[in-house]
């Protein structure tokens, strides 16, 4: 499998390590009144989606990013990847 690094083009998928959903970019805020709720959900609970999904990888033989790697699990294709950082920023500018 290949992914195409946004910084430093194809690279092979060896390079990275698979972190999980993408969605553990949105930590739950630890000040909340439900905050034990939100980390236990945020920490066991997971979806195990088929077909697109968004994934967390780290370029562990590399540049030691993080992507956002949207990809199939049926078919493995992957759609769309983005630096982490960009999309955690976005997604801050939307609060």
């Amino acid at each position: 499998m290949i992914i195409n690094h946004p910084l430093l083009g194809p690279r092979d998928a060896s390079e990275f390590v698979y972190l999980g959903d993408a969605s553990l970019i949105d930590r739950p805020d630890w000040q909340a009144k439900d905050a034990q709720q939100q980390f236990h959900d945020y920490l066991y609970l997971r979806d195990n989606p088929a077909g697109a999904h968004r994934e967390l990888w780290f370029h562990e033989q590399g540049d030691r990013s993080w992507l956002v790697v949207t990809r199939d699990t049926i078919t493995h294709e992957i759609t769309n990847v983005e630096l982490a950082r960009d999309v955690a920023l976005q997604r801050g500018r939307g609060r």
